[in-house]
């Protein structure tokens, strides 16, 4: 098993469609504006963070429970700001659909540049011949509000290719988050 380089997700990406929209080197300004960096990396890719958000809140004292998810957990946002509060979470998904080739195992891992201020991105695999958008899990471990923002790298990708393929992947088995499209909840 080996990580993939640049050039291996760039030729992935534009003959198979394995990522889209795609950015085949790293973005670090739009029109002469820093952004914070997103595209192919060394060995690699920083996704971006789509406008759409919920964050978690307690203003109806719910339970978060994973097997009977109550959405009033959590407040809707279209931004291109997410501000989260102190000790508190957020749920957003990725600008960009992932088509993830059956021999590949990717590991989704947050970017240091957010990791700096105390925003955790939970760590996530995409397994073998998963698709769908990203839905990432941002974790505010500070005591301040902390910005989130759309359309920049908020999280790195990175690809593992196996010596052999799996016998069931996850389109196989029906996963349960296959062809996700928009910020998803938790499934039983």
């Amino acid at each position: 098993m080996s990580i993939k380089s640049d050039q291996w997700i760039r030729d992935m990406s534009e003959k198979y469609d394995m990522i889209a929209p795609f950015a085949p080197y790293q973005v670090r300004e739009i029109k002469n504006t820093p952004v914070i960096s997103y595209g192919t990396s060394s060995y690699g890719y920083d996704v971006r963070c789509a406008d759409e958000f919920k964050i978690f809140t307690n203003i109806n004292s719910a339970i978060i429970d994973p097997k009977d998810f109550d959405e009033n957990s959590f407040v809707t946002v279209q931004s291109e700001v997410c501000i989260i509060p102190p000790n508190s979470f957020a749920l957003a998904r990725t600008v960009e659909y992932f088509k993830i080739p059956r021999n590949i195992l990717t590991i989704c891992l947050g970017k240091s540049t957010y990791a700096r201020c105390g925003i955790i991105v939970n760590v996530t695999p995409l397994e073998p011949e998963w698709e769908g958008h990203i839905t990432l899990e941002f974790s505010n471990t500070s005591s301040l509000p902390a910005k989130i923002y759309a359309s920049e790298g908020v999280a790195q990708v990175v690809f593992f290719e196996s010596d052999e393929s799996c016998e069931v992947s996850y389109k196989d088995r029906k996963g349960k988050y296959q062809g996700q499209t928009g910020v998803t909840l938790p499934k039983v």
